[in-house]
């Protein structure tokens, strides 16, 4: 009986993980949402000096290193305090 109640827990264990998860997951994909939504009001962030942008006669190419770099550093300090 004990071998049974053990995997019943373990069982548990793995639903309650999957559902945190589940959890996290729709709150990213809200908050991505929300600033989908509000990005039209800051053109300036996509604009900022040290993006890349390369525009011929039938080719362009936009490359937001500038930009990547502030998202990384602000998600590397989310997750930085969040694992805290």
């Amino acid at each position: 009986m004990g071998i049974l109640h053990e995997a019943g827990k373990q069982t548990m264990n793995s639903m309650s993980n999957i559902g945190k998860f589940l959890i996290v997951a729709g709150v990213v994909i809200v908050c991505i949402g929300i600033l989908l939504i509000l990005a039209p009001k800051f053109p300036w962030f996509a604009k900022l000096p040290g993006d890349i942008y390369i525009q011929k006669k039938n080719f362009s190419l936009y490359f937001p290193i500038t930009t990547s770099i502030i998202i990384s550093i602000i998600l590397t300090l989310i997750l930085y305090l969040m694992k805290k």
